[in-house]
């Protein structure tokens, strides 16, 4: 729908007195035309001082933390009570001892690798997995004033490394698979002993053992492509990087992510702490259920509309149902203009559509009234 066709949404034409407030804040009074406001003239918008304009809280094109925010969390209450529920079941499951699979003699060629340290500790893989991605979403709520966006994107983000923390953690406790590290795990003074059918009699410390049968699949490497691919598919859906424009150098940021998961993965190797089919089913498990969870709440990146989030355009689609002469509720009905010129205005960008500052929906306005558009 081109923006010429504002008016032809009947949301716009039964609450143009409903934003005043907004356009006396965010546009000069002589912008303002019949042509964008059908009906205004009975308005009296020049009515509007200066101070009752600085009064307004909500910005123009925007749905804030402060206007938004508590509606959005308490729609979405159960899923953050599953969230905690989920929280407590990972922590359940790293208190239970793992399978203690038959290791013999034989076996301990392949399981004599160093007992080195990590060379990603475990305290850092929340700062980069989810820490990291959780700044990116501010600054782009920052520059779009959408709570949407901004909680579906933490939301999503959180259910991804959990879930595939719980699903991790609960195959390694199954399959109890040793590391490559485990003969000094279990021997840590180099002596072997075995019972009677060649099975190990570890003497180590218990915890170091029983960390010694978590090797499949690495959490290290699931947590982060759970958390890294979904920053992936975030960047990659802001910056429209499947627009077929053929901007092949945006693939660099949304392969960025990707490849830090994938040398935190290496490191697992190279400090045999993991054998390779570990952080390779790491690595598919994280992908996976950070694509599930980030198509929840988001458009696939190559969708046309893959910049924002569903609740976005379902809000357009809502606005454009409401019949004529209806009435609205005016806590709703006060971003519907500016969300509509604002999303208009986007489409027709060719730059970073997705990281557009609500701020440039005046351009449109003034665009219009000059003729250039």
């Amino acid at each position: 729908m081109p923006w010429w066709d504002l008016r032809s949404l009947s949301c716009v034409r039964n609450l143009s007195g409903i934003f005043q407030d907004d356009i006396c804040r965010r546009l000069p009074i002589s912008t303002i035309s019949n042509d964008w406001f059908p009906g205004a003239e009975s308005l009296l918008i020049e009515h509007w001082n200066e101070e009752q304009c600085r009064t307004m809280d909500v910005q123009f094109g925007s749905h804030t933390l402060r206007s938004h925010g508590v509606v959005v969390a308490r729609k979405h209450m159960h899923d953050w009570l599953i969230f905690l529920f989920l929280v407590v079941m990972d922590v359940i499951l790293n208190a239970i001892n793992p399978f203690y699979r038959f290791v013999g003699k034989d076996m301990m060629t392949d399981l004599k690798y160093p007992f080195k340290n990590n060379t990603v500790p475990v305290w850092a893989v929340p700062l980069y997995a989810v820490l990291v991605p959780v700044i990116i979403f501010l600054i782009v709520y920052y520059h779009r004033r959408d709570v949407y966006d901004l909680h579906h994107a933490i939301l999503g983000l959180f259910y991804s490394v959990l879930v595939t923390g719980v699903i991790t953690d609960a195959i390694k406790i199954a399959v109890g698979r040793p590391r490559p590290n485990f003969f000094w795990r279990c021997f840590p003074d180099g002596i072997a002993v075995y019972d009677q059918f060649n099975n190990v009699i570890c003497h180590g410390d218990k915890h170091v053992v029983n960390e010694g049968h978590k090797s499949f699949p690495s959490g290290h490497t699931s947590w982060s492509f759970a958390g890294l691919g979904f920053l992936s598919l975030y960047i990659s859906g802001k910056i429209k990087a499947f627009d077929r424009r053929g901007h092949v150098a945006k693939l660099c940021l949304v392969f960025l992510p990707l490849l830090f998961a994938s040398l935190v993965g290496i490191s697992r190797v190279d400090d045999y702490w993991h054998h390779w089919q570990d952080v390779f089913a790491g690595g598919l498990l994280g992908l996976v259920v950070a694509t599930f969870c980030y198509l929840q709440f988001f458009p696939p990146p190559y969708h046309a509309e893959g910049w924002g989030p569903y609740a976005y355009f379902r809000f357009l689609r809502e606005c454009e149902s409401i019949p004529e002469g209806s009435p609205v509720n005016p806590h709703t009905a006060q971003t519907m203009l500016s969300e509509v010129v604002n999303e208009q205005h986007e489409r027709n960008n060719t730059g970073f559509l997705g990281l557009q500052s609500v701020s440039d929906s005046n351009s449109l306005v003034n665009d219009v009234e000059t003729g250039r558009r």
